[in-house]
């Protein structure tokens, strides 16, 4: 029986590994990019779904307060982006942004169903509430909200925030 001379199957072999180490690169790349398109598709994903449940509550007030014209029918926190001391304007991720107005609307859910004509009382009522309210475990992180400017405009009661870190005292 004789051997091949391995001198003739160098280029063969070298051509094999070559072939193989692109063909691992190339699923790694391809591995890396469907990761992260993956994850974008997740976390769209929770977002609509809060989005949806704050809908399907909002609709369920609304189908309870159709009859009554002078009432708060929904609350609509948005953020106000401020400047912080040390002149940085603070850029929140969309997950918390939406995790944040959840927890603010759930806070002033009571004022769905109350008269448009008790604003004056009900916006002291609502920046004691949210008065350097702090809200805890956000993504991780904690947060300070302040109530700046609340309006009644078509029967929403819209409220601007401002939402800075929360650094939480040394023990």
């Amino acid at each position: 029986m004789r051997i091949p001379p391995f001198h003739r199957l160098g280029r063969l072999v070298q051509s094999a590994g070559i072939f193989i180490c692109g063909a691992v690169i190339g699923a790694v790349v391809y591995n890396t990019l469907f990761q992260a398109k993956f994850e974008s598709v997740v976390n769209l994903k929770l977002e609509l779904e809060s989005k949806l449940a704050q809908y399907e509550l909002d609709l369920k007030k609304y189908d309870q307060l159709n009859t009554k014209y002078t009432v708060i029918k929904s609350v609509q926190p948005r953020i106000e982006e401020d400047a912080g001391a040390d002149g940085k304007i603070m850029k929140l991720d969309k997950l918390t942004e939406t995790e944040l107005i959840k927890r603010v609307k759930q806070d002033l859910s009571v004022f769905i169903g109350r008269s448009i004509y008790e604003v004056d009382s009900d916006s002291r009522f609502a920046r004691k509430l949210l008065e350097k309210k702090i809200y805890y475990n956000i993504m991780g992180k904690d947060y300070t909200v302040e109530a700046k400017t609340l309006l009644v405009a078509g029967n929403v009661l819209q409220v601007w925030i401002q939402v800075h870190p929360y650094e939480r005292p040394p023990a």
